[in-house]
């Protein structure tokens, strides 16, 4: 063999091995990746050919799950509590998906790298293929215990509760919901009929309140003011502040007044300590507080608890809460006390008390537990991770006094709530949002709180949509999901 010929193999055999080796990488490590590719038809008559994972609670209970149908379509799958759960499954229908359903569909399919060696002995022992199971943080108790108290209030509105330790979130509820089987069938006419349905139903059940809605904060967001206050300065409970019963906004013709006009504490003289103020929930105090801090400093420390974050995931996406740079003293008044332009979602409600039950540390919320394959070894787990300090261990421990206070004090105005839970003490705030519409019976209802029991805590956020009064429409809700949790562990 002459000397051009032998180079010509033996590059013609460099490519052929290249070409193996990149055959053989592609089917065991870049199977997951060429399947989720758009426009893969075969992946997308394949995907119902095998077994789609599990998903469930954390303590075992199947939320989302697929069946053997026979047929073109061999799995089709099913949620055995669709409603209650669609928040955290979403669903996985013929052409999209949504919630955990798509964060994890690689595990769920079984296409994930993760996965890739399991794959590979499975076919070479002949195994079915069957994706892996989802573990989420839910507890099932808490889960039911806001879905059944949100289903009762007949409003719009979301609930989320978080293991303030570690971020995992216990419960997350929103009503209306949808039944995400209407979505998982198998026939493409019955499913765009069902889909827009849900789509142009006023009530918007398709819209998760929890983790895709914001609505004004109210008097929730004096946490986040006295924060700052306590950060900044020398501030603590104890400090008397500017209390009057009408604040004149600067450069305004608006006075800004306390609930129906009463009188902040009993010091007389428009005065009260901050701890009264917050108990008695004072707008005119904190609006004062607000102004002295500035706008600058209040958004420094809504940052710090999670506000204006866009890239916050679940894994699913979450919608961005809002703090934005007021302009004027007047807007940084009111955005002190939780309106103007404030925004929060549930979510961002639950990470204000979580934050303050955990010392001042605010944990990544997540609700993914771990991933399991087929031969039950857990594959991909959580790892709980700071998210931010927004506040000293001190400053946390004046503020958990203040929110004792709200719910301990014959004045709180969570008091109705003070023996709710035998022998468990809960920390609380209200807040009463106005929400743009010129009716006060329209006020959306919020309260954030926690409490603790044993070796279990829970931080919890609600928000009613037209409630009206945190303390009666959103708060009961909050108590009945700690009561849940808190005795049943």
């Amino acid at each position: 063999m002459n000397r051009a010929l032998r180079r010509i193999s033996i590059a013609a055999l460099v490519m052929f091995v290249l070409l193996l080796a990149n055959v053989n990488y592609l089917q065991a490590f870049e199977a997951g990746s060429l399947t989720d590719k758009p426009g893969n038809s075969r992946a997308f008559a394949a995907q119902f050919q095998y077994q789609r994972g599990e998903i469930t609670t954390a303590d075992g209970k199947v939320i989302a799950e697929s069946k053997n149908v026979g047929g073109v379509y061999k799995y089709q799958r099913v949620y055995p509590l669709g409603q209650e759960y669609a928040p955290a499954t979403g669903y996985d229908a013929l052409y999209s998906a949504s919630g955990v359903e798509s964060a994890e569909n690689s595990y769920l399919t079984g296409n994930s790298s993760n996965l890739a060696v399991r794959n590979v002995i499975d076919m070479i022992t002949n195994k079915p293929r069957k994706g892996a199971t989802v573990q989420l943080t839910l507890d099932s108790n808490a889960q039911n215990a806001a879905w059944s108290a949100l289903q009762s209030s007949g409003k719009a509105g979301a609930v989320v509760a978080l293991n303030p330790q570690t971020g995992a979130i216990l419960a997350i509820a929103s009503y209306p919901s949808y039944d995400p089987n209407q979505l998982a069938v198998l026939d493409g006419n019955q499913l765009n009929a069902n889909d827009k349905k849900l789509l142009t139903d006023p009530n918007q059940p398709l819209l998760n309140r929890a983790t895709d809605a914001t609505f004004p904060p109210g008097s929730t967001f004096k946490i986040v003011t006295s924060s700052a206050a306590f950060t900044q300065g020398n501030d603590n409970p104890n400090t008397v502040v500017d209390a009057p019963t009408s604040l004149q906004l600067p450069q305004t013709s608006t006075r800004l007044i306390n609930n129906n006009g009463e009188q902040c504490g009993t010091m007389g003289n428009g005065k009260a300590t901050i701890i009264t103020a917050f108990t008695e929930s004072c707008n005119t105090a904190f609006a004062n507080i607000g102004m002295q801090l500035g706008s600058a400093t209040l958004k420094s420390m809504a940052e710090k608890y999670g506000m204006n974050d866009p890239n916050l995931k679940i894994p699913s996406s979450v919608v961005q809460s809002n703090f934005p740079l007021e302009p004027a003293q007047s807007f940084t008044a009111m955005s002190a006390i939780g309106q103007k332009d404030d925004t929060v979602t549930p979510l961002q409600e639950a990470m204000f008390s979580a934050t303050i039950a955990n010392n001042g540390t605010l944990m990544k919320p997540y609700l993914v537990q771990q991933v399991q394959a087929a031969d039950l070894s857990i594959v991909d787990s959580a790892s709980p991770a700071a998210l931010s300090q927004p506040v000293s261990p001190a400053a946390a421990s004046e503020i958990k006094t203040m929110m004792l206070s709200v719910v301990s004090s014959p004045d709180g105005t969570a008091a109705a709530f003070k023996n709710a839970i035998p022998g468990v003490q809960i920390a609380g705030k209200t807040g009463t949002a106005q929400n743009g519409v010129n009716n006060s019976g329209l006020n959306d209802a919020v309260f954030t709180c926690f409490a603790a029991n044993g070796n279990r805590s829970m931080a919890v956020g609600v928000i009613i949509q037209g409630g009206g009064y945190g303390a009666a429409a959103a708060a009961p809700i909050a108590v009945a999901v700690l009561k849940a949790y808190l005795e049943n562990g």
